[in-house]
């Protein structure tokens, strides 16, 4: 009898604590920055040796390997400048170097990283952004942004409810202090896309997108799935050997909603989505083209491949801001479809020829053809 008691108060309490964990209230999706994630948080003045930090944990929230430097924007020691556009700090990765932090996360949701990175030295340097399982290697070599403003997003599924983030420079220079420059750093948990009603694109408006700093944004680059398996787009490839922009509407001209994609990097700038279709019926592809009212000027071309059909649609931009919508009816061959868009050509911004640019694409829908 007194076993049976025992047994029974058991599973009350066991049904009550699982009640009690029922009511607690989820956790908000992660949306912002890290753990002194624009690094204002300094080191102790006692901890730092000239720029150098000193100590494995001195870097606040963070632990770091290696010559780590904590610098301030403006001209430098040697007679160089540091541009470091969302805020007073940064932290610059020397030979080998890296700081890493663990993230409480959700095991099994998807995460996509936004981070501002800049080479200051060599031509050839490579940040590499690793959480278990997956790293990615971005070539720093190319400037999407003459100010240093160039952002890029990462995304990976979390495998556990801790996953530890490591930014780490694989290189090795002449000068040991130099390498990446890394002066912002969050998070976003990317939720499950829903369809919108009748249209057989996810995520068409690009709504649904990585983080983006609201202080300053020349944009968000998202690598070519060769160096991130997972996109930080939901629902989009980014097919190229180079990657595609994803732009706000408070920094930049959006025909429609928050988010659209600038095409950077001419033909070696696609994105392309696969969609569910039937062999043989008729569908009608619609899109908006335009400029993102950044001085990115000239005649531009967006080309749309779906099935076996091909669509070139031409742009004259003044670099103001302004769009346009296309048209292209298509007849699937199979029950999946694969749309792409890519821009034909390479352009520059009109006063800034070392400041890559292109079209924008938003608003894409497939709608079956009745």
């Amino acid at each position: 009898m007194a076993l049976f008691s025992a047994l029974c108060f058991a599973v009350i309490l066991s049904f009550c604590q699982g009640l009690a964990y029922a009511a607690l209230p989820s956790r908000p999706p992660l949306d912002g920055l890290v753990e002194n994630g624009n690094f204002e948080q300094a080191p102790a003045k006692s901890n730092l040796k000239k720029r150098q930090i000193i100590g494995k944990y001195s870097l606040p929230k963070w632990e770091i390997s290696g010559i780590v430097e904590y610098v301030s924007g403006g001209p430098q020691p040697g007679g160089f400048y540091l541009a470091i556009p969302r805020g007073v700090h940064a932290v610059r990765l020397g030979n080998e170097a890296s700081i890493s932090q663990n993230l409480a996360l959700k095991r099994g949701s998807i995460y996509a990283l936004t981070f501002g990175a800049t080479r200051t030295c060599a031509q050839d340097e490579v940040l590499r952004v690793s959480v278990p399982g997956q790293s990615s290697d971005l070539p720093l070599q190319t400037l999407y942004s003459s100010d240093g403003g160039d952002t890029y997003s990462l995304a990976w599924k979390a495998a556990s409810d801790v996953v530890k983030v490591t930014f780490h420079n694989p290189g090795t220079q002449e000068d040991p202090t130099c390498g990446p420059l890394l002066d912002a750093i969050a998070i976003k948990e990317m939720l499950p896309l829903k369809y919108s009603k009748g249209n057989l694109v996810k995520n068409g408006g690009f709504e649904v997108g990585p983080h983006v700093f609201m202080n300053f944004s020349t944009g968000i680059l998202l690598p070519p799935k060769q160096q991130d398996q997972i996109s930080p787009l939901p629902g989009w490839i980014i097919e190229s050997l180079k990657p595609v922009k994803y732009i706000d509407n408070k920094h930049f001209f959006v025909p429609k909603g928050l988010a659209a994609i600038e095409m950077v990097a001419g033909r070696e700038s696609a994105i392309a989505q696969v969609i569910r279709t039937i062999p043989n019926k008729f569908y009608n592809l619609t899109f908006t083209i335009g400029d993102a009212k950044n001085i990115c000027h000239g005649s531009m071309m967006v080309e749309a491949f779906a099935a076996k059909q091909t669509l070139k649609v031409p742009y004259v931009s003044q670099g103001k801001g302004g769009s346009k919508t296309a048209s292209l009816r298509f007849q699937a061959t199979s029950i999946r479809t694969r749309i792409t868009f890519y821009s034909a050509y390479y352009h520059t911004k009109l006063h800034d020829f070392g400041h890559m640019c292109g079209p924008i694409l938003d608003d894409v829908s497939v709608f079956p053809a009745y």
